[in-house]
């Protein structure tokens, strides 16, 4: 019957999926790829698992081959779709779907069509960090959201009866809603603001609420949901927000799985990360770096020792790569900055591994081990000194803006707040003589604001956030600017919100 043969796949799906988080990844593959065709939960596990892969390597043909696999399972999910499905019939709030006018697979059917829809929206992601690629493009993302809002209503209503594989449908529901939730939460105010127009709108908390849920149930997508909530903690609050981690909520998710997938890679790369973020950087450089050859390393491999830094940076662009026709942002910063070393005579960059650091927020990792951090600083003197001694040329104010700006944040993360909010605000003093690094204007007053958001000065963070949203466009990596420009201006607004309910408590005693 369809009820045995949904029960029968959900099985062998978890099998696989229990195959892949051992490590045994080609298994896994294997064990789903004969059922791929007929099955709609093989076909999404096995794109799924692609996906995953495909996002621990960036490698442009994982990333296609994980599209193309996501496309063909969507196309298998529509067959087993209600020919009045879920979408179909929400004009009129009086036609609402009822759970009995739909078989438990259609229903199924429902929640997996969501999934691959939201899925290819990640790969997209993956590729152009800019999610109005969504809407332009061919991939419906208004029908997976909108799908994924009805079945959370249908599942909270009382018309709503549990099918023989609830767990499994229940949690892909709350992934979904979760997983948008949380996205949409994050995404910079011109973005949404577009996004609403079209119907979509983000709560972060109820995102956070939604997932922790789906993590705890024991389906097919609580591994998904687990992994979704630790890269928000440990990846995406610092590269796209503040860096306020919560570490504690993190490791207790995590600690389930490492007892159950001891030697895990995905696992053990997120144990990793935490003690990166804890500061353990000695205890983690292990873990973090067995984790992550053990995810990347190919057999053909070939890792190089004293080339010259020179002709190293010449060949930045030479190796530039497209996914699906667009370059992917941190490699567009890598190879402007490395255009400078096509001259005869180039002059050198004067830190550049301090600043690729600066771009994955990794001071606010940094700023935990105040040994690093003087480290670092002195590093930094050296170079700003350096420069003072040199002759002037073309690079000079930018480089002693990103001087400043590296500086800044060292003596932010000692305790040194006057001395790093001088820094900070030199740079927008030399804004005109900055002739190529325009990101540092609106990061330095990003790094400003966040410095006065720790003093209590919120409104002032404030105005600072609005001028670095408003006032600069077109410079390097601008999205994720814009994605910590939100989550700083959401933090502020809300301090502010929460000071003005005190004062009117107080006043009202």
């Amino acid at each position: 019957t369809p009820v045995s043969s949904l029960h029968e796949a959900l099985d062998q799906c978890m099998t696989a999926l229990d195959l892949f988080l051992t490590n045994q990844f080609s298994e896994a593959l294997n064990y789903l790829k004969p059922r791929t065709k007929e099955s709609m939960y093989h076909s999404l596990t096995y794109a799924t698992i692609l996906e995953m892969q495909a996002m621990m390597t960036f490698d442009p043909q994982d990333i296609l081959l994980a599209g193309n696999m996501m496309k063909e399972a969507q196309s298998l999910c529509q067959r087993h779709r209600k020919k009045s499905s879920v979408t179909d019939s929400f004009s009129s709030l009086v036609h609402r779907p009822t759970m009995d006018q739909f078989t438990e697979e259609e229903i199924h059917a429902e929640v997996c069509y969501a999934e691959c829809l939201l899925q290819r929206a990640a790969l997209t992601f993956l590729q152009d960090e800019n999610m109005v690629s969504f809407i332009k493009g061919g991939i419906k993302v208004r029908n997976s959201y909108q799908t994924y809002k009805e079945l959370d209503s249908l599942v909270q209503s009382s018309q709503y009866c549990k099918g023989e594989n609830h767990r499994h449908f229940e949690g892909g529901v709350k992934l979904g809603v979760g997983a948008f939730n949380l996205t949409l939460s994050m995404l910079p105010t011109r973005i949404l603001r577009l996004l609403e127009f079209v119907g979509f709108s983000g709560n972060k908390d109820y995102g956070l609420l939604q997932l922790q849920e789906g993590a705890s149930g024991h389906s097919l997508r609580a591994a998904l949901c687990v992994m979704l909530l630790l890269c928000y903690h440990t990846f995406l609050t610092f590269v796209l927000g503040t860096g306020n981690v919560n570490i504690e909520e993190a490791e207790k998710l995590l600690r389930p799985y490492l007892k159950r997938y001891p030697k895990g890679a995905i696992f053990l790369f997120f144990a990793g990360r935490i003690e990166v973020i804890k500061g353990n950087v000695d205890a983690a450089t292990y873990i973090y770096m067995k984790a992550a050859y053990l995810s990347m390393f190919g057999k053909e491999d070939y890792k190089p020792f004293g080339d010259d830094e020179v002709e190293l940076f010449r060949a930045v662009p030479g190796l530039k790569l497209k996914i699906a026709g667009k370059s992917l942002p941190t490699e567009k910063f890598a190879i402007r900055k490395s255009r400078r070393y096509l001259s005869p005579k180039p002059i050198s960059l004067p830190i550049p591994a301090l600043e690729m650091m600066y771009i994955w927020n990794g001071y606010a990792v940094i700023g935990k081990q105040p040994e690093l951090t003087d480290g670092i600083l002195e590093i930094i003197i050296k170079a700003e000194e350096m420069l003072e001694k040199g002759p002037e040329n073309e690079y000079s104010a930018d480089d002693e803006c990103l001087v400043k700006l590296l500086k800044g944040l060292c003596l932010k993360y000692l305790g040194r707040v006057q001395e790093a909010e001088e820094n900070f605000r030199s740079i927008s003093a030399n804004e005109k003589r900055i002739k190529y690094d325009h990101y540092l204007i609106p990061n330095a007053l990003l790094e400003l604001a966040l410095l006065s958001m720790e003093q209590g000065r919120n409104e002032e963070a404030v105005k600072l956030l609005e001028t670095a949203k408003q006032n600069y466009k077109n410079y390097s990596m601008e999205s994720r600017t814009h994605f910590r420009i939100q989550a700083a201006t959401l933090q502020a607004k809300s301090s502010l919100e929460k000071g003005n309910r005190s004062m009117v408590s107080s006043v009202s005693l």
